[in-house]
């Protein structure tokens, strides 16, 4: 079973897409934990609640791989967690990069913010600059760490083909 990791910044169509993959290759998605948590402890967050929420994230990941047939798709990782508290409180947790060195996605599909931003009481940049500044980011990080990674933009349709032709071509490595 190989992981294949759905990241970016807010409101770039994420939960949508894992929806969508998980639907195609007849298998499960891992939706954010983020979203459940902050729903149930409210829209304030400090370092220990993104520690949670990774914790939450890597457990909801774990629960759902025996579901899975031989794709998991996971809206969300932990880098959105090591980008969100370096951008929040200048530092990430040290197990949150010891567990970023391991090896867990056999890709990571990288979204580009440029849908139309969806309002949302618990996302906070909703500026085209903010979020093309944390797309790079994420791209910046993909790179010096070396994972595989495919960029994927534009409209619904053409996200999905092009997240699709990523993983075909993964599957067929």
């Amino acid at each position: 079973m190989q992981r294949i990791s759905i990241t970016g910044p807010e409101s770039a169509g994420k939960s949508t897409l894992a929806a969508e993959l998980a639907a195609h290759y007849g298998t499960v998605f891992v939706p954010e934990y983020a979203r459940t948590y902050l729903e149930a402890h409210g829209p304030r967050y400090a370092l220990a609640d993104l520690e949670a929420i990774a914790r939450g994230q890597l457990a909801a990941e774990d629960a759902a791989a025996p579901q899975a047939a031989r794709l998991l798709f996971c809206d969300t990782d932990l880098l959105v967690i090591k980008i969100w508290a370096e951008n929040a409180f200048g530092t990430c947790p040290a197990w949150v990069e010891a567990e970023l060195a391991r090896p867990r996605y056999a890709l990571t599909l990288l979204l580009a913010p440029d849908l139309p931003w969806a309002p949302d009481p618990l996302r906070e940049h909703p500026d085209p600059a903010q979020r093309w500044h944390f797309y790079n980011l994420y791209r910046a990080e993909l790179v010096s760490r070396g994972w595989p990674f495919a960029e994927v933009s534009g409209p619904p349709a053409q996200r999905l083909a092009l997240a699709r032709a990523a993983i075909d071509a993964q599957l067929s490595s």
